[in-house]
């Protein structure tokens, strides 16, 4: 049991009517899993009003309702709060109800379009590597310490993120490094929380679908930065045309890395190889086993982000020479027998898509065909679809455009709208095929000694999901079995 108004500690509350309870027994903001004693959270989501579902969350035992309207029926032994902001009130209160979790650790968020995943997981790495128990907040996974959790989200729901960061300093963590999705800082999913530090990757073409226009999308990453303290650091990207923008308004200490423009932290490329980057890190001759320009990018990032912590150069240069790429991001399989490279990417933006087949560009030999397997995600933004088809023509020998998670809607009709973007004089060298694992099938009959095939989209995720149903299915999976 706790008490509620040490959990409405910091919130501004507009009006309270009726008597407040001393003791709650949980927070709640889905109706379905209210329980005798809990406070209910009316929040307004994006299909979904919560405020609909306080008579049903009051009927099953909710001591009390914090919402931004208050219902036309007032239940006598029911405490009601009005607040202005329902989904920020409980961010906060998530923070208050489990201690305070991010104020006890050493929590460094990462936003931007691309990079976000490799990021945060070198990072965890690296500092894993050094001995330092760490979490790990990721699409790909929640980490605490050794420990693996599924992760359902880029950025988990406030009550679900707090209970995360609570386990992770239960366990005795130093430091967490956690993706800052878009869709949290606007859904103020990480309210109330305590950061000593943000990373700006970069910013392209996506989640148009949710946040309408890019200018709103910008502003939504721009918001993480101006939520800052000023005793943290803000470090962006100043190759980024927006790199500047995105910190004009924190109070937290800036700085910049880049690999064009003069910065704080430098990197220059030496050597780009299928073996690896060669890099002057800082000054120093700098080898590491990722691959491309995008890599270059991520690993000067985590080198600033571990000087600005204050890891000592020596020992940081030797521990990240040794770190590999995160899961389904430019994740090589070589097949020995058939002389075959496949490459799986999480690249599902026109700008991700682009920064991997030039570096694949970059790589391939005089002779080698380089076969693109690629789609797009249903229910999602449109107008990336012709973009994607265009890119993935302009730079391979052969494209197959094939289904990624088509959710509600018929892959059928994503493919179409995909193939507006097909360039007339490249047309004959697209295949269209609805089935994913057919698609990977083609590529790899279609692949010689010497090829490259990427197949993009998907990159760690292990289902394919289709009219509200996640399919098994693992692009490496299928790869090794028709290649192997």
């Amino acid at each position: 049991m706790k008490d509620l108004s040490k959990i409405l500690v910091g919130v501004s509350v507009k009006k309270k009517i009726n008597k407040i309870p001393k003791q709650i027994n949980k927070i709640v903001f889905d109706s379905r899993k209210v329980e005798e004693g809990d406070v209910f959270f009316a929040v307004r989501g994006v299909n979904v009003d919560g405020h609909k579902f306080i008579d049903k969350a009051v009927e099953k035992g909710a001591s009390s309702i914090i919402c931004e309207a208050l219902p036309e029926n007032l239940k006598q032994q029911v405490h009601y709060i009005q607040v202005e902001n329902s989904a920020k009130t409980l961010g906060q209160a998530a923070s208050n109800f489990y201690g305070n979790p991010s104020h006890s650790l050493k929590l460094v968020g990462v936003t931007g379009t691309n990079g976000k995943t490799t990021t945060a997981t070198l990072l965890y790495r690296l500092f894993s590597d050094l001995g330092y128990k760490v979490g790990l907040l990721s699409t790909v996974e929640n980490k605490i310490g050794q420990k693996t959790i599924a992760a359902t989200h880029t950025t988990p729901d406030a009550i679900r993120l707090n209970q995360l960061l609570a386990l992770i300093r239960e366990e005795g963590c130093d430091y967490v490094f956690m993706e800052v999705s878009s869709h949290a800082v606007h859904q103020e999913r990480i309210a109330g929380l305590k950061f000593v530090g943000g990373i700006f990757t970069n910013i392209t073409h996506d989640h148009i679908d949710y946040h309408k226009t890019f200018a709103a999308y910008i502003e939504a990453k721009k918001a993480f930065f101006d939520g800052l303290t000023n005793d943290a650091f803000a470090l962006s990207n100043i190759d980024d045309k927006r790199g500047t923008v995105m910190l004009q308004n924190t109070k937290a200490k800036k700085y910049f890395y880049g690999l064009k423009k003069v910065a704080d932290f430098k990197t220059k490329i030496l050597d780009n190889s299928i073996t690896g980057l060669h890099l002057d890190l800082g000054g120093t001759d700098f080898f590491t086993r990722l691959i491309g320009e995008f890599n270059a990018y991520n690993i000067l990032t985590v080198y600033a982000v571990a000087k600005l912590l204050g890891v000592e150069e020596l020992e940081l240069l030797k521990t990240l020479s040794q770190l590999q790429t995160a899961e389904g991001r430019f994740e090589c399989l070589t097949f020995t027998k058939e002389n075959i490279i496949g490459i799986v990417d999480y690249a599902h933006t026109p700008d991700a898509l682009e920064k991997v087949l030039k570096t694949i560009e970059q790589l391939k030999s005089k002779n080698t065909t380089v076969i693109t397997v690629v789609g797009c995600g249903g229910d999602r933004d449109k107008a990336k679809r012709p973009l994607m088809a265009e890119i993935a023509c302009d730079y391979s020998d052969q494209v197959i455009l094939t289904s990624d998670n088509p959710r509600t809607e018929q892959p059928e009709r994503i493919i179409q709208d995909m193939e507006k973007g097909i360039p007339i004089e490249a047309q004959r060298k697209v295949l269209s095929i609805t089935n994913r694992k057919q698609g990977i099938k083609t590529a790899c009959s279609l692949a010689k000694s010497g090829d490259i095939i990427l197949v993009a989209g998907k990159g760690h995720e292990k289902y394919q999901e289709i009219n509200g149903v996640k399919h098994h299915f693992d692009d490496k999976e299928i790869l090794r079995k028709f290649l192997e």
